[in-house]
């Protein structure tokens, strides 16, 4: 008797064992992003255990070009993503698709992120500085990309047209590189850490930073719109999560000293061997300090700049007239975001 009570009280603890694990089961979601220095915060929060913490199994899913990530969230194959804003994007959101959220990457004096890169025969003929990209054929992801719009805004600075540089959509950054090093483009724009990569290898000549030409709010956090209506605590923990990633990346590698020069410590070098895993082509640490641009610490957005963009795509004929940021704006999961319109 005693034996058959002992193996019914180990049955009930294997049972109740059993219950307690299904009950501590993480919510399984996904996110979108690109293999750059840029989408550091997800990466982060992810090897430190931040979405953990909140119950959720997170799955990274890599991309080579920023509109596949807002196709990918638009149509369910992801959760979130988080990438630079495109005209596509706005498209997808203006349709109710999208919403953003959360601030990703900025053009910010003094990080250099979006570097403009010349071939090295193109650089000897006279291509030394980005006002001399006028004329040029200059490779691009796509149409309506980041890069396209970087394009645009450096052509009102300097007052030459758009028109007079020949655009060479190539789908993807690895493809940038390629027709780069090929000399089937006299310059392209692309992320610092393939930027230095390029030079490194003697197959560009970096001529100047995005970020001393035109700053800009260049990327988000964004989910889908049924992500909201249907799984808001999902996304508040997604964003609590997000949010101890980008006060992690701060603190490691957005600190200047009183002098304004940028310094790294041990945090920056702790936190080296996560962007080695993820960051493509794999870094050397120099590479990662240098090419860790600016990221709102507390995920804030300029909102204004968002505005100014959608215009602009909607001025090209690229984003359709009735886009009207107010609609995919979701600024209820972070506080104080900056240059919010009052109308």
């Amino acid at each position: 008797m005693r034996a058959t009570l002992t193996a019914l009280g180990a049955l009930l603890a294997l049972a109740l064992a059993g219950g307690q694990v299904q009950s501590q089961t993480k919510e399984k979601v996904s996110i979108a992003a690109l293999p750059f220095v840029s989408s550091s915060p997800i990466f982060i929060a992810k090897e430190l255990g931040y979405f953990d913490a909140e119950g959720l199994d997170l799955e990274i899913k890599i991309f080579n070009a920023a509109q596949p990530v807002a196709v990918a969230t638009a149509s369910g194959d992801t959760d979130f993503g988080i990438t630079g804003l495109t005209g596509g994007f706005y498209n997808l959101a203006g349709k109710g698709a999208l919403k953003i959220i959360a601030a990703q990457s900025r053009e910010e004096p003094g990080y250099d992120f979006v570097a403009y890169v010349a071939n090295p025969k193109a650089h000897e003929a006279g291509l030394r500085k980005p006002a001399d990209l006028a004329g040029k054929t200059v490779g691009i992801t796509t149409v309506g990309s980041t890069f396209h719009y970087n394009l645009g805004k450096l052509a009102e600075k300097h007052g030459f047209k758009l028109d007079s540089i020949t655009l060479k959509p190539l789908q993807s950054i690895p493809n940038m590189s390629a027709a780069l090093k090929g000399q089937q483009v006299d310059a392209i724009l692309i992320t610092a850490n393939n930027a230095y990569q390029l030079e490194k290898e003697g197959a560009g000549k970096i001529i100047g930073w995005v970020h001393q030409e035109t700053p800009w709010q260049l990327g988000a956090l964004f989910t889908a719109t049924r992500m909201v209506e249907g799984r808001r605590a999902t996304v508040e923990k997604f964003v609590r999560a997000y949010l101890k990633g980008t006060a992690a990346y701060a603190e490691a590698y957005l600190q200047k000293d009183a002098s304004g020069k940028r310094v790294f410590g041990k945090k920056a070098e702790d936190l080296y061997p996560i962007q080695q895993k993820w960051v493509k082509p794999e870094p050397q640490p120099q590479t990662v300090l240098a090419s860790a641009n600016f990221i709102d610490p507390q995920g804030r957005l300029l909102v204004r700049d968002i505005y100014d963009q959608v215009a602009w795509y909607q001025a090209q004929g690229l984003v359709d007239k009735d886009v009207d940021p107010r609609k995919f704006l979701d600024l209820s999961f972070v506080q104080g975001h900056m240059q919010v319109p009052q109308n």
